[in-house]
């Protein structure tokens, strides 16, 4: 395995955990992270994310466990579709509802031509994956206050289910880009390159 000359971590705000990538963005993008949580139950993800020159996912593979139980996805997006193969061990729906937690969906999507639109992915908690539609539409060289809404497929943690969802980001300038999802809204602060330093009400860059 090749390694990787860049490493960056976030600390969550929300809940406790982190997320630490190592990666390579010098002809798109190559990364490999873990992230920790505990909402709503304790699980470690590991994921591995390839995104081509011009920054539109190619590729996904994450791998989700807590106790007595483990998730696999791979979503990969080729000649404009996508397709998940997943896997299941143990019973997440069963340590869920141990924790007073309330079931969740299988891991993938059932319709995958959903995602038609989608050409990023948003992985539930991550910080990293804003980056992809930043780097993407060019938001740091963009005229400030001017929306751009996207498609992306969206990953939840720790069920991996995959939803297609509408993101809307806008430059505010000044490293600023608001991030809008439904009712949720973020003025995110970005560095020079476009990877968040802080995302008020998810994480902050340690």
């Amino acid at each position: 395995m090749a390694t990787l000359p860049k490493v960056l971590l976030w600390t969550r705000t929300d809940v406790p955990g982190a997320e630490t990538v190592v990666f390579d963005d010098r002809r798109g993008l190559v990364a490999r992270g873990t992230q920790q949580a505990v909402d709503p139950i304790p699980y470690l993800a590991r994921y591995e994310l390839i995104v081509d020159e011009n920054w539109q996912t190619a590729r996904l593979d994450v791998s989700v466990e807590g106790a007595g139980w483990t998730r696999t996805i791979r979503l990969q997006r080729a000649t404009g579709r996508w397709r998940a193969t997943t896997g299941e061990q143990g019973d997440l729906d069963a340590a869920l509802v141990a924790a007073g937690q309330r079931r969740v969906g299988l891991p993938g999507i059932e319709d995958a031509s959903r995602l038609e639109r989608a050409l990023d992915v948003d992985l539930g908690g991550s910080p990293l994956t804003n980056t992809l539609v930043i780097r993407r539409l060019g938001l740091l060289n963009a005229a400030p206050d001017r929306p751009y809404t996207v498609t992306t497929a969206w990953l939840l943690l720790p069920s991996l289910e995959i939803i297609a969802s509408e993101h809307t980001y806008t430059p505010l300038g000044g490293n600023k880009i608001r991030y809008e999802s439904d009712t949720f809204r973020a003025d995110m602060t970005v560095d020079d390159a476009g990877f968040v330093v802080d995302y008020p009400g998810l994480a902050k860059r340690g």
